[in-house]
């Protein structure tokens, strides 16, 4: 039975956000925000109004998630990781849909005072993020059942708030910020990428059609992989053409944290035992957005 909202653990709620998971939108706007730093002065207002809008949707789409899932009956008492919580632990999924709402409002007005001080472009491409957020687990056809997920939240999720994040500085969009948002987005990506391979075989009993159910569990690793490969000669290409400093080279420090990840998966006898590299992969992402965001800023003084 549900429990009233005032009752449950507050160590409950911090996990139902998936805090592994927001660090995916702080590394963008992290970027977008020093990229800009090459061509102005940081607002620093605009910088908090959108970190802290990007974490709330953030925190909504894993809500609705959660409650989708749920109403869809694709989480049971017996489901790995922090997805399941509503019937683990006891939430009720109406104050579940209530608080993602809530923080989408919350989000909204933040968005409102970042278009009084650029313009109302911007608010435009915030509504797409929040709406793409919602359509990820909720609608007719959610995102994350089909294997567009990975594509659509590195594109949303990782690229266009780098985007945003630099626009809002500079009233203009670069060339270089949007390849230098490649990378993160295909990382970002990887973050869904990761938890799917992990919970490929639930998903296949429950007619979810991500790309891990598709291709497989060992060909979804060796993709991932690939992936992880493209961000970092990305990075290398974007040296070589002398956009980006040497410094940046520095996210090849992240690549321990990558082989423990894919080495990870090598155990795929249940999700459980998966549970460890997928935590290592979003890791990997932040710590790869961290290291290439020091480079820049080097790069910027030196």
């Amino acid at each position: 039975m549900s429990q009233n909202i005032k009752s449950i653990a507050w160590d409950k709620w911090w996990r139902m956000t998936r805090p592994h998971t927001l660090t995916a939108s702080f590394i963008p706007v992290f970027l977008g925000t020093l990229l800009a730093l090459y061509q102005t002065n940081i607002k620093w207002d605009l910088f908090c109004a959108m970190l802290i809008a990007s974490i709330l949707i953030q925190i909504a789409t894993n809500l609705f998630n959660e409650y989708f899932d749920y109403k869809r009956g694709l989480d049971t008492a017996d489901s790995v990781g922090i997805g399941g919580s509503i019937v683990r632990d006891g939430f009720s999924p109406k104050n579940i849909s209530q608080l993602a709402k809530s923080l989408c409002i919350i989000a909204l007005l933040l968005g409102v005072y970042i278009c009084l001080q650029t313009t109302w472009w911007v608010g435009g491409a915030g509504i797409v993020c929040m709406f793409i957020g919602y359509l990820y687990s909720g609608g007719p056809k959610p995102i994350a059942y089909t294997p567009f997920g990975e594509v659509v939240s590195g594109i949303f999720m990782g690229m266009f708030i780098i985007w945003i994040s630099f626009f809002i500085q500079t009233q203009t969009l670069s060339w270089l910020c949007i390849l230098v948002s490649v990378p993160i987005g295909i990382l970002i990506g990887g973050i869904n990428m990761s938890n799917n391979i992990r919970d490929r075989q639930n998903d296949a009993q429950k007619g979810r059609r991500t790309l891990p159910v598709l291709l497989g569990h060992d060909k979804a690793v060796k993709a991932l992989g690939f992936s992880i490969a493209v961000a970092y000669l990305w990075v290398i290409g974007l040296i070589l053409l002398r956009l980006v400093s040497p410094f940046t080279l520095l996210i090849f420090l992240s690549v321990p944290k990558a082989l423990k990840a894919l080495r990870g998966f090598g155990d795929n006898s249940s999700a459980l035992n998966m549970m460890p590299a997928m935590q290592a992969t979003a890791k990997h992402s932040t710590l790869f957005g961290f290291l290439l965001g020091v480079g820049l800023l080097l790069g910027f003084f030196f």
